[in-house]
């Protein structure tokens, strides 16, 4: 086996990414449902050649991730934004299969700049799974999408499909399924004057025990009662149990508890966890409990509590679960902590590096 990297390192396993595609495919093909990456919450492009294999192309928010997607993942690609800038929208349709607007206002501006492409809407049902307020696109007042219906059927002679964004890792099928029943209700003697539904992304039909089956079923008749090609855009689903954050401990003290420092950061290298006040994925079995802490100056920067078999000391590794989504794509340079090098554990066992940094970008990534 190939001599493993510094720590920190982000480690993608394709064994196990291998195993969330094999349930793609599986609801791919019983369904009828195309599968689109989610790029906002997973755009790490050494690992696309495998995903492409098993998914139909990616899902954007912005002009650089739908760049992304056309050069590195390829297969259909759709450009969304919440607002797309004037000197972005025409390089954004050469990218594009598809383009969504986010407003009635926006599809105003730039439909016909947009006519050599297939055109939709976000519709926001005005609910939603989210248990954030933070993340809910639902939420009051919410920018995310038309609701309207007179607003909607406005739009009608200029769009093929809508695009409805409302699951935020739901892991409930009843839940969805009566979800998407309130959809059918509402909204359904519009959904049955276009081509195509995006059901956006959130359902986490990769997680164990989730009833796979039914909810291919439940996207197939939904398809069937509108005449409709169903898209669904996973991240976490795409790369949920794929990835975790290797690190090293650097120091132990105990101010009341014990406290493991390692060679890392949340602010830096796990963001979500400290916006959302969540806890890393970290060993939890043994009789010696620690604090796991980040070695920024930030005072909170503490990853959970863990416990282990023994006593840690310093230079043991440790591993953190679910590295990979909404998190490679937000690491940054804060307190200049080292950037964890990009790793990627073949099928064969061997770890290779993908991408790895220095000073130089630390530098380069400021003037």
């Amino acid at each position: 086996m190939s001599t493993e990297p510094q720590t920190p390192f982000y480690l993608i396993d394709r064994a196990r990414l291998q195993a969330n595609m094999d349930k793609m495919v599986r609801l791919r093909e019983r369904s009828g449902a195309r599968t689109l990456l989610a790029l906002k919450c997973f755009a790490t492009w050494g690992v696309f050649d495998q995903m492409a294999q098993s998914m139909d192309g990616t899902t954007s928010s912005s002009l650089n991730e739908l760049r992304l997607g056309r050069e590195k993942f390829g297969g259909e690609t759709h450009a969304y934004s919440v607002a797309w800038a004037d000197h972005e929208i025409d390089e954004a349709v050469g990218y594009a299969d598809k383009i969504i607007f986010n407003s009635l206002g926006q599809l105003d501006r730039f439909a016909d700049r947009a006519q050599g492409i297939a055109r939709g809407l976000r519709l926001n049902p005005r609910f939603s799974t989210s248990g954030f307020d933070l993340a809910d696109p639902a939420r009051q007042f919410s920018r995310l999408g038309e609701w309207d219906m007179a607003r909607l059927e406005s739009a009608l002679d200029r769009i093929s499909g809508v695009m409805i964004h409302y699951n935020c890792e739901n892991r409930d099928f009843d839940l969805f399924a009566g979800q998407l029943d309130r959809i059918e209700s509402e909204f359904g003697s519009f959904l049955e004057k276009l081509d195509w539904v995006s059901l956006g992304g959130g359902i986490h039909f990769t997680g164990e025990g989730y009833p796979l089956d039914a909810l291919a079923d439940r996207l197939r008749a939904f398809a069937g009662r509108f005449g409709v090609q169903v898209y669904l855009e996973p991240g976490e689903a795409s790369i949920t149990g794929t990835t975790t954050l290797e690190v090293t401990v650097l120091d132990i003290l105990n101010n009341g508890k014990e406290v493991a420092v390692v060679d890392s950061s949340i602010e830096a290298h796990m963001l979500d966890l400290l916006i959302y006040r969540e806890n890393a994925k970290l060993p939890q079995a043994g009789d010696h409990p620690y604090q796991i802490a980040g070695k920024s100056c930030l005072a909170g920067d503490i990853f959970g509590e863990a416990r282990f078999a023994q006593p840690l000391k310093v230079g043991d590794r440790i591993s953190v679960q679910d590295a990979a989504g909404y998190t490679m794509v937000k690491k940054n340079w804060f307190n200049g902590v080292a950037m964890p090098a990009i790793c990627i554990r073949e099928r064969d066992g061997t770890i290779t590096t993908a991408r790895s940094f220095g000073y130089d970008d630390y530098r380069d990534s400021l003037s």
